[in-house]
């Protein structure tokens, strides 16, 4: 246990010099007493609300519920804004500026006088932004995710459909593109579809990561699936602030968390999820802020052993809020309890498997049994080939099963726009069998490597019928898409990968069964087209983006900063 002389703060508020008289004198400024400086550890409220991020714009009001809870456990409590990545608003992508949170988080903490942390994050990149930093800095930290938003229902011929925000999106915009649903019909979904504050609400990146962070054990249990607009998310919030504070007295830091096992028991909870596949990038890079080392191997390996099981889109066909009511996150660990290393301590001083114990699945519907998946196709499969050197992606679960093992000609599009204006030819030269290659779009071309991988089917074919294609990229794809879509090609085509090497009319052959990914083209036709290339021109002279551009690795390695990685101390801030 820690003693009050032992707190972090005291170099500020203890100190007898002028600097500490200083520091005194300014938070009494602020109507502080004094006592409350030299008496009780210090906790951040790191918050990432904004008014442009719908997914956090109930953080402010959970921000007082920490508040209360920090106060009733006797610390002092300080709220810090930090940067909010509202996933659809932000341009070009929340992706590009995840590293930036997580500088700030970890910079906001060093700077200031912080004994503890609750994290108030939950959109897509603000849970492994936040995250990172807090792992980095290493001071007892508590996640308390922002929740997903309430289902939406349809009523259609009779038919009552669950709807909600993301998979049902492009399944939307899809039947509209056909010419199968009206602008007025559109028009009413739209207001109606997110109908409440939280993150999406199928099994996306944000649902992905916040459960993902539960499994580390940085979460209180079960916190993962509360709907954010439910009476238990507030008690939560509070509950988070009592427990920072006991976590301060007890040293509870990531460092002394977070093991391998615990990676393990994450790796095991999306593939069982059927999470996202931006899931490969965060958490190889939240391993590598503790000094572990993750590989998409390591995640393939775990998603052959761990079949689909939450029944929820875009994998299946349910929302969060089912699967809150039907367990949560430790009724499906409970399930596959086998594959878990269930003595790893958790945030609330409790090991996996005590968290685990009592719970109990309420609806084998939404967490199925291991004898009746949603999906054997598994949440996650790793590519290897002459296209894909250091690996690639795919999400079997939400593919079709007759594309696993496909050889197509190549469409290549250079860009984006390009790309979505050649999506509207009806001259367009292609077929159902033809694979839509789009490239520039990793980390570094993009850059930030944004979510364009669910390249958008051509709309003569989905006036055809055609609602599926083989698709691949160097981007990323939203969680809450579907589809058979090659991902995060690496080396990304901007740095050189074979993938800036592809022409139009080159057969690309995929067999998920065999982990193959391989473009139909001699090495010695290679070797001259890599002759002969150039690297794009890159516009960006200053700035953020170009210290990314120079620093962000590989979509294998994590996306992370070279200078990020591991864990390499930092000195405390001198104090004069």
């Amino acid at each position: 246990m820690k003693t009050l002389a032992e707190l972090r703060s005291r170099r500020w508020f203890a100190d007898q010099g002028m600097r500490g008289f200083a520091h005194r004198q300014r938070m009494q400024q602020q109507g502080v007493r004094r006592e409350d400086l030299m008496d009780r550890p210090m906790v951040a409220i790191i918050n990432t609300w904004s008014d442009l991020s719908p997914c956090h714009a109930h953080l402010r009001e959970r921000a007082q519920a920490v508040k209360r809870g920090i106060l009733l456990a006797g610390g002092f409590p300080v709220e810090l804004p930090a940067m909010s990545l509202g996933e659809v608003m932000v341009k070009p992508t929340t992706m590009l500026y995840r590293n930036f949170l997580a500088m700030e988080v970890e910079e906001l903490l060093r700077s200031l006088p912080c004994d503890g942390v609750v994290l108030l994050a939950g959109c897509d990149k603000t849970t492994p932004g936040t995250v990172m930093g807090a792992m980095s800095m290493d001071i007892p930290t508590v996640f308390c995710p922002a929740g997903p938003m309430l289902n939406d229902r349809v009523v259609k011929g009779g038919v009552t459909r669950t709807v909600g925000a993301g998979t049902h999106t492009r399944m939307y915009w899809d039947e509209y593109q056909a010419g199968h649903l009206g602008a007025d019909e559109l028009q009413r979904l739209e207001s109606r579809m997110t109908r409440a504050p939280g993150t999406c609400n199928t099994m996306g990146t944000a649902s992905t990561m916040t459960s993902i962070v539960e499994a580390l054990g940085l979460t209180l249990p079960g916190a993962s699936a509360i709907p954010a607009m439910d009476s238990a998310h507030t008690r939560m919030a509070t509950d988070c602030g009592q427990r920072i504070v006991e976590m301060v007295w007890e040293d509870l830091k990531p460092s002394r968390l977070l093991t391998r096992g615990s990676f393990t028991n994450a790796m095991a909870v999306q593939m069982a999820l059927g999470g996202s596949t931006n899931a490969a990038v965060h958490i190889i890079a939240m391993a590598r802020r503790v000094g572990i080392t993750l590989t998409i191997d390591d995640l393939d390996a775990m998603a052959r052993r761990v079949p689909v099981l939450a029944n929820l889109f875009p994998s299946g066909d349910r929302l969060m809020e089912d699967f809150y009511y039907a367990g949560g996150l430790p009724a499906l660990m409970q399930v596959i309890r086998a594959e878990l290393s269930i003595g790893e301590m958790t945030a609330n001083g409790k090991t996996v498997g005590d968290n685990i114990a009592l719970a109990e699945v309420l609806d084998p519907e939404v967490i199925r049994p291991l004898d009746k998946p949603v999906s054997n196709a598994g949440a996650l499969a790793a590519l290897h080939g002459n296209l894909a050197p250091f690996g690639a992606v795919i999400k079997p679960s939400a593919a079709s099963e007759r594309l696993m093992r496909h050889t197509g000609r190549a469409l290549v599009f250079d860009s984006q726009p390009e790309m979505l204006t050649a999506m509207a030819d009806p001259l367009l030269d292609c077929d159902e069998n033809t694979v839509l290659v789009l490239r520039n779009a990793g980390p570094v071309g993009a850059p930030g490597m944004p979510e364009w991988g669910n390249l958008p089917i051509p709309k003569k074919l989905l006036q055809a019928g055609v609602r599926d294609m083989l698709r691949m990229s160097d981007a990323r794809m939203s969680g809450t898409h579907y589809g058979t879509c090659v991902l995060h090609i690496s080396p990304e085509s901007a740095v050189g990968g074979p993938l800036a090497l592809v022409h139009t009319g080159d057969l690309i052959e995929l067999d998920v069964a065999q982990r193959r990914l391989h473009l139909q083209v001699s090495d010695e036709e290679l070797a001259r087209r890599r002759t002969a290339w150039s690297a794009p021109v890159q516009p960006f002279r200053r700035g953020y983006t170009k210290l990314y551009q120079a620093h962000v690795t590989q979509a294998h390695e994590g996306c992370d900063f070279d200078f990020l990685q591991g864990t390499e101390p930092t000195p405390e801030p001198a104090i004069y």
